[in-house]
């Protein structure tokens, strides 16, 4: 299938197949609301297909590149489900490495996420990518019925599941004990939940437009955090949110960066759907790499 660009979509039809990414609406209201879309010969189905993930994009590192190894690996989580899977990505350079947790959309551990871990790994980071979804069964293969498992998970077990994977990390035997955590949209609000859960544990966040910390959290979180938001006009929903979070962080003097990145749709980091946006993908993952070379090495 071609790639296409959210600039060849009209806005409203992009926040419209957000909402249904989101369990806002339902399929069937998505196709009856897209309608008026399908012009030209185009069908609703056709224009569905557009803007759903294809992951033969995202494979940036290849499961086989020999500068890495990667494999599964199931954590134990008493406080949360039982355990967590995930995936785990290192390098093949011997010795220590410092460790990144990389947290999933609301859609569980897909291969986007699986590619973001090797990134790290070839980065000479240890990542590991749990998988949310391990209590339901584990990501299906399917973004759609994994959206629909994400809404069958208990969310509060679930988050003690990525505490127990964040912990499990630290403690890894190649792992140098500096952790740092990035997500993406839902994963993005579990980095900032961690960050208030972890304290002086979490070494480094870097949360994509993902949901903020409350006020009355803010003032434990000790990690310096790296912001990486949409264009709010585009992704108003988080984007409204953004400057009350970030008087909160002024305002119990935290180390922060926000970075705000001018026409983005939310999800613009995800290099398998229209919303990709590659110029700032590539400016917010050096940066973010930038980051956690400064605050996980030395």
């Amino acid at each position: 299938m071609e790639r296409k660009k959210a600039s060849d979509f009209p806005q409203e039809l992009l926040d419209l197949f957000h909402e249904y990414q989101h369990g806002e609406i339902t399929r069937r209201a998505f196709f009856e609301r897209a309608s008026k879309f399908a012009v030209g010969g185009v069908t609703v189905a056709t224009l569905f297909e557009s803007l759903k993930p294809n992951y033969a994009w995202a494979q940036q590192v290849k499961k086989d590149d020999p500068r890495i190894k990667a494999e599964y690996a199931t954590v134990e989580s008493p406080q949360g489900n039982g355990s967590i899977k995930g995936y785990l990505a290192q390098p093949t350079a011997a010795g220590k490495h410092p460790a990144v947790l990389v947290i999933h959309e609301n859609r569980g551990l897909n291969p986007y996420i699986e590619d973001v871990a090797r990134r790290f790994a070839t980065n000479n980071f240890i990542a590991f990518a749990p998988d949310g979804l391990t209590s339901v069964g584990g990501y299906p293969g399917d973004d759609e019925q994994g959206a629909v498992k994400f809404r069958q998970v208990n969310g509060p077990k679930m988050f003690e599941d990525f505490v127990a994977a964040a912990q499990w990390l630290k403690n890894h035997p190649q792992s140098t004990g500096k952790l740092g955590a990035i997500g993406f949209c839902f994963g993005g609000g579990i980095v900032n939940q961690l960050a208030v859960r972890l304290g002086p544990a979490l070494s480094a966040g870097a949360p994509f437009y993902g949901a903020p910390a409350g006020d009355a959290d803010v003032p434990r979180i000790a990690a310096p955090l790296m912001l990486h938001y949409a264009d709010p006009t585009k992704d108003t929903g988080i984007g409204q949110r953004i400057p009350a979070y970030e008087a909160a962080l002024k305002a119990n003097n935290k180390k922060y960066q926000l970075f705000i990145y001018d026409g983005a749709n939310h999800g613009f980091h995800n290099d398998t759907t229209p919303r990709y946006d590659e110029a700032a993908a590539k400016l917010a993952w050096q940066r973010t790499l930038d980051f956690f070379n400064q605050q996980l090495r030395g």
